[in-house]
């Protein structure tokens, strides 16, 4: 099991009272709904807040395909979002790399994963969409 798996079941083991800063990074755990088979799947993830907003970053790690989660929320946007211990309803929106707020987005994100995703997307031809996902 790799650090990134060990860390998720931390997280959701402890019901988020170990995991929000294990890895160095805030993160949240992320629950889409499956567009294939319509069961709950749970990614944990690095964050960054845009005011109420919670900006993710689909990078898989520079993979040239997307993770799996980004197109449970392109099909269903309707998504809970798990930061520490405290649960919410919420709707993701993707933000393509052409979109006038992306640049002050990406920056705020890679910023506070200590410019990781600069090296995630210099691995890719893909360009690296963001993911807002917006508290209900």
């Amino acid at each position: 099991m790799d650090l990134l798996s060990l860390h998720q079941r931390l997280y959701e083991r402890t019901d988020g009272r170990v995991g929000h800063r294990l890895i160095g990074v805030p993160s949240l755990l992320l629950r889409t709904t499956g567009r294939r088979t319509g069961g709950i799947r749970t990614s944990a993830l690095v964050y960054a807040r845009d005011g109420g907003d919670y900006v993710l970053v689909p990078s898989n790690g520079g993979a040239d395909r997307p993770p799996g989660w980004l197109f449970n929320i392109e099909a269903k946007p309707d998504v809970e979002i798990q930061v520490g211990r405290t649960r919410s309803a919420a709707t993701a929106r993707v933000v393509s790399a052409g979109d006038a707020g992306y640049p002050r987005l990406w920056k705020l994100v890679n910023d506070r994963n200590h410019g990781r995703y600069d090296g995630y997307q210099a691995k890719t031809s893909r360009k690296i969409p963001l993911v807002v996902v917006t508290p209900s």
